[in-house]
């Protein structure tokens, strides 16, 4: 038999193979009904393409926000525990802490809100109507300041209106010989003569550069406590600038909606910069929820010991305020937040 004609044969046998094959569904399977097709065709293209019809307000995505986010974002989007922030860091990219965050990383909103869609809440994916999508994506514009009216309505209408921070901070890859795909030999053993550390992680907060900080990243409120009683030196009406430090790392979870010192701004929540013994409501341009305009006309005052009442729980404080968060529990880290705001002027 001539080589030729082997391979003739070996090409029909490896068809009719395949069309056997074809025909047979081993018990396993069927053809995709077209309400299933359906049901995975949801993918929202960067011009919008695939939205459906609906909206949400800014105001209505924080309820929702704050019953089913809340919990692993924040009540700010700000990140709790081991679940990332949502907000913040636009323009920290090229620096070396780089915080990349819906704001400040995602180009396209349609991947907020097809995210959003498919794989939120946690552990109940796609359980939200589209006019909870829309409500939640727009609370998180506003939240990242890409819009800055609290009545804001977001719209398959108005969605392509929107353009994000980082809408240009992506591009391809057009080299020649990408260092990343491109041909190159790759070590796999002894690839260096000797290794050095050329970095530390502390910048990260990981790395504990002396027992003080490893036992206050262990010990938390007491550290704070403790550095609060013993710093003795401080004059009557000084500032404990140690305190005000740790507090400064503190005032974190309150600057997603609050901005202190030099160029600060009103957010979601007012400008904080001398607040200590000021009176309460007087922040030029800052539109204050009803119980907080009754608050200012008493002639409230945001002393020391107001400031610990409102930050252990503002809720109960002040009910009906605007301030969701939940408070801080501490008093030693409360002292070492109200230390730092005494320090900004």
């Amino acid at each position: 038999m001539s080589k030729s004609l082997k391979l003739l044969l070996t090409a029909a046998t490896l068809t009719a193979l395949g069309t056997v094959a074809s025909a047979q569904t081993y018990g396993l399977g069927r053809e995709a009904l077209p309400e299933e097709v359906a049901a995975w065709d949801i993918d929202i293209r960067p011009d919008g393409l695939g939205l459906p019809v609906g909206q949400g307000s800014v105001l209505d995505g924080e309820e929702v926000f704050l019953e089913l986010c809340a919990s692993c974002h924040g009540d700010f989007a700000e990140g709790a525990g081991r679940w990332p922030p949502l907000a913040g860091g636009i323009g920290s990219l090229a620096s070396e802490d780089p915080l990349k965050t819906i704001g400040s990383y995602w180009p396209y909103l349609s991947t907020v809100w097809d995210y959003v869609h498919r794989a939120m809440p946690f552990g109940d994916a796609q359980s939200l109507t589209d006019d909870e999508v829309y409500a939640i994506t727009a609370f998180l514009l506003y939240m990242n300041d890409i819009v800055l009216d609290d009545q804001f309505v977001l719209s398959n209408e108005n969605f392509g209106d929107i353009e994000m921070p980082n809408a240009d901070g992506f591009i391809p890859d057009d080299r020649e010989q990408s260092p990343l795909w491109g041909p190159r030999e790759v070590c796999m053993t002894d690839c260096a003569e000797s290794v050095e550390i050329t970095m530390r992680a502390n910048i990260l907060d990981v790395t504990p550069d002396d027992a003080a900080a490893r036992e206050a990243r262990e010990g938390g409120g007491d550290v704070v406590e403790e550095a609060a009683v013993e710093d003795t030196a401080v004059e009557e009406g000084g500032i404990d600038m140690a305190l005000a430090e740790m507090g400064e790392g503190l005032f974190r979870q309150c600057a997603a909606c609050h901005q202190i010192g030099e160029g600060a701004v009103n957010r979601t929540g007012p400008v904080l910069t001398g607040i200590v013994d000021s009176q309460t409501g007087q922040v030029d341009g800052f539109r204050y929820s009803n119980p907080m305009q009754a608050l200012a006309e008493e002639g409230h005052v945001w002393t020391v010991e107001e400031l610990h009442a409102y930050l252990e729980n503002p809720r109960a404080f002040l009910r009906g305020t605007r301030m969701a968060f939940r408070g801080v529990e501490d008093e030693g880290e409360r002292a070492a937040i109200i230390e730092y705001l005494r320090s900004v002027e």
